[in-house]
Order: C-alpha cells, then structure tokens, then sequence
C-alpha cells in the first residue's frame, strides 16, 4: 500500500535546557500529542507551569505523509524565528504525533533574528536528540464480516499475526473490528480467504 508503514515519535514527555545565551534560558519541552485538542492542551499546561517565562514557542506535527497536520507559533518573538524553526526540527528529524514547547526566559540582551533561529531551533533539536524516540506501526482498521462456523479460523489469523479484534457485533454471522498495522494488511487479508475458503469479507475504511 502506499504512505509509510510506521512513524517515529516520543514515548514519554522529555525537557532539555541549553545553557544560557546571553542571560535568556530556553527550555524545549516535548510530549506525545495523538490530536490537535491533545496539542493544545499540553502547549497550555506548559504556559501555565511557566508563567514568569516571556515567551512559550511551539510547533507540532500530527499524522503522516501528505496528510500531516503542523502548526507553529512564535508567541510575540519575530515572525519566523521560533515557531517555523521549532517545526523544522521535527520535520528534519521525521518525527510525528507530539510537540514541542520552547520556553523563554529573557536575559535582558536581544539576541536578533538570526540568534534566535539557532537557539529556539537549537533546543528543540537537542531535545530531539536527547528524546526516547519509538518507531510505531501504523495502522488501519478492517471490518471482517463471517459466519459462525469460520470464527476458530478467523481467531487462529488474528492470534497468529499478535492482533485483538476492539469490537464484535454478533446476529446471523459476525462483524468485527480489528486494527492491523498497514506493513501486514496484504498478508493478513490473504490468509483470512485461505483459512476460511474465501468466506470471510474484510472492508477498508
């Protein structure tokens, strides 16, 4: 199938500090963010941890390929000089589904446009370097629809592969849900109409 078959992403929320440049402290906070609402959410916990700090910066990156969804702000500093640097640090660095939040505390002493591209860009690509990245499937959720009689050998597929069906709705045959990471679909697919003679239909969103 075309489009990735993973993502890369952090696990866990991780912060990292640079030293100081010229008094003003900047500190890269990331979390794992699964939707805008949970992006938004984490930008505002770290303001309101934070809530000496003059400016709270941020990019994030949710989904993959063409259908990625970014945003990114510079929070009162310079168009273009903390926000973008920020998402550029996530996109080099191929990672999704989380965001970044650089903190700055002002030292008194300006640091100009360019200064700040390489601190606010320097932090959060620190921080990347620094994060316990994971590699994660993606996947895709398949409606399986069968009679009865070919439930042992549809559970054999699933067991065989690791998978758990999330919901099944049982009458005159069985409906089930069940997510399968996108790299395995094809193979999947295929030993579910060998087991059950071809008795098993499975739909694609």
């Amino acid at each position: 199938m075309d489009g990735p078959s993973s993502i890369r992403t952090i696990q866990e929320p991780f912060e990292f500090e640079l030293d100081p440049i010229k008094g003003s402290r900047f500190l890269a906070c990331l979390a794992p963010c699964g939707t805008e609402e949970e992006a938004k959410a984490f930008v505002g916990s770290v303001r309101e941890r934070f809530r000496d700090a003059r400016h709270h910066c941020f990019a994030w990156r949710l989904g993959s390929g063409a259908a990625a969804v970014t945003r990114s702000s510079d929070d009162g500093e310079p168009s273009g000089s903390a926000g973008r640097p920020i998402l550029m640090q996530l996109e080099g660095h191929e990672v999704t589904d989380l965001a970044c939040v650089v903190v700055r505390w002002f030292g008194g002493v300006k640091l100009g446009v360019g200064g700040l591209v390489r601190a606010y860009g320097g932090a959060a690509g620190k921080a990347l370097d620094r994060a316990p990245l994971v590699t994660r499937a993606i996947t895709l959720e398949l409606v399986l629809r069968y009679p009865w009689e070919c439930s042992s050998a549809v559970q054999a597929v699933l067991h065989a592969h690791g998978l758990e069906a999330m919901q099944a709705e049982f009458g005159e045959g069985v409906s089930q849900r069940v997510a399968v990471p996108m790299a395995r679909i094809e193979q999947v697919e295929a030993e579910l109409r060998e087991r059950s003679a071809g008795r098993v239909t499975v739909e694609r969103p």
